[in-house]
């Protein structure tokens, strides 16, 4: 039996092609006998509008017109270059397939094809309507003068040609594609792309099972994982079109490449990152690299672009999650970068062979290196001793075992051995050892097996400016900051007396939490700033 898919497009060129190319596509998928039907709709006008648009699954102002006409039973899939696609989508309206990609470079046309000497001049006038070409050119040619640009591609072209500028900037993959690129073309390979550039989106409704099934076979994998990254990244950032984002992903044998960047609007400020990982390692990747250029002076351009002001600027010396950040008042601006990194040991599997009569664990890290060497019931301990009660949650969790004793510090936990008298403790340790337990512990021959399970290695990092108050989690973190950065009259917040008696060394404003945990900590920069 013969299947009718109805596509829905836009009337321009370019999305005619598109919605062609899908056409054929689908005509062409083996086994099945498949006829299309090519649906212009451009406005919410071409449109029977008798409900509401909360019925429709449809918020906001109304410019997804393809959208509404899918949920209107109207058209079974519609054709979107995928770059101008909002991230998230309507909630009843998935991504069905992705074509592969064409290509994804921006391209230079110059009004005159054989004069490209205003690229060495000081003054040029380049056209275009996007923020994110408009800040690399001009972080590339900051002298230059950008003027806007919009319509379709053959309005654009036919605008360049009845001005007077020098040239204006398109997508090379769209100009190809309705044979519009001239021969002269330059590629912008510094530039990079917007999120999904070169992509051909297919979208059709969550529930129809047959359409969704007949479009999976056009969709190309790569492609698909690829764009996933780069609209990830696009989404963390919040851009949108209110930022100039670029974002690209690549596959290069078994790693997938990616390169993204935050630009200030005058293009005058830039935050990139180049990172790679394995294919299996690639979900959250765009996503990671996102809130590490956030950390690294991305929110904060982001908000002086929206208008936000902060009175006060602080940095945590350690990523926190959104329920943390959520706990700062409003008038507290704030950065987030890992000032340390835990690298677990190789342990010795002779190390627990036997059982080991007490044991003594600081940190989670401690109780990570150990399972990361070790399976719980290989680990045959009959007292634990820990520091801190998220550690004993951890322990009894994943090992499966009580916790024996715990204190809120390393000193109150070697007192309370010291008083029950026990001869002898093996104690699973980093590089940086809590000296207050080794030496009350030593102090009072008491015997101690020191097992150095993980390593806590510096992370070099420079920030430029100057913060109001620094945020501490450890003695390490503090000396990790203080490598590469000034105090500059800040006030350091530190989750408890051993990280204070560090910071004291190098601040002179000091500020200990109530308890030693990160909400205690956040909970002491709201207080001193509302005081």
């Amino acid at each position: 039996m013969q299947k009718i898919i109805k596509i829905g497009t836009r009337s321009s060129q370019l999305a005619l092609w598109q919605a062609n190319l899908v056409a054929n596509k689908l005509q062409e998928i083996e086994g099945l006998d498949i006829k299309t039907e090519i649906v212009k709709i451009d406005s919410q006008g071409d449109l029977d509008l008798d409900k509401p648009l909360h019925e429709l699954g449809l918020t906001g102002v109304f410019t997804k017109s393809l959208d509404a006409a899918m949920l209107r039973g109207e058209i079974d899939i519609a054709v979107h270059s995928m770059k101008d696609v909002p991230t998230v989508l309507p909630e009843k309206i998935v991504q069905a397939a992705v074509l592969k990609r064409a290509g994804s470079l921006d391209v230079l046309i110059c009004k005159n094809e054989d004069n490209e000497e205003f690229l060495y001049q000081r003054e040029a006038t380049i056209a275009t309507g996007s923020l994110r070409r408009k800040a690399q050119w001009l972080h590339q040619y900051p002298s230059h003068t950008i003027v806007g640009l919009r319509g379709n591609v053959n309005t654009r072209m036919e605008k360049l040609k009845n001005n007077d500028w020098n040239g204006a900037i398109f997508a090379q993959a769209g100009l190809h594609r309705v044979k519009l690129l001239p021969k002269n073309h330059i590629k912008l390979n510094w530039m990079i792309p917007a999120p999904a550039q070169g992509v051909v989106m297919i979208t059709a409704l969550k529930d129809d099972d047959d359409i969704l099934k007949i479009c999976k076979e056009l969709n190309h994998t790569e492609t698909e994982v690829c764009s996933h990254i780069e609209r990830q990244f696009l989404n963390t950032l919040e851009g949108g079109c209110t930022a100039p984002i670029g974002a690209l992903a690549y596959i290069k044998e078994t790693k997938i490449v990616f390169k993204g960047a935050l630009f200030s609007l005058d293009g005058k400020k830039k935050i990139e990152i180049d990172k790679s990982c394995y294919m299996v390692e690639h979900k959250d990747l765009g996503k990671n690299c996102a809130e590490d250029i956030l950390n690294r002076g991305g929110k904060r351009l982001i908000d002086e672009m929206h208008g936000v002001e902060k009175t006060l600027k602080v940095l945590s010396t350690k990523q926190l999650a959104q329920t943390q950040t959520d706990m700062f008042n409003d008038t507290i601006g704030f950065e987030m970068s890992d000032f340390i990194a835990i690298r677990f040991n190789r342990l010795k599997p002779s190390i627990v062979k036997n059982t080991i009569e007490n044991v003594v664990i600081t940190s989670q890290n401690g109780v990570e290196s150990l399972l990361n060497n070790f399976s719980p019931a290989e680990l045959d301990f009959n007292n634990i001793y820990c520091v801190g009660r998220r550690t004993k949650r951890l322990i009894e969790k994943k090992f499966g075992q009580k916790v024996t004793h715990v204190e809120n510090s390393a000193k109150e936990l070697a007192a309370f051995i010291v008083r029950m008298r026990l001869e002898e403790i093996t104690y699973f340790c980093g590089n940086l050892k809590r000296d207050e337990l080794n030496e009350i512990l030593t102090q009072n021959d008491i015997k101690i097996n020191e097992v150095e399970a993980y390593r806590t290695v510096f992370n070099e990092r420079k920030f430029d400016g100057s913060f109001d108050g620094i945020l501490f989690y450890s003695p390490s973190g503090v000396q990790s900051f203080i490598a590469d950065n000034d105090v500059n009259d800040a006030v350091a917040f530190c989750i408890g007396q051993t990280t204070a008696n560090e910071a004291k060394k190098h601040f002179s404003k000091i500020e200990v939490s109530a308890m030693p945990t990160i909400e205690s900590v956040l909970k002491s920069v709201n207080k001193y700033y509302a005081e």
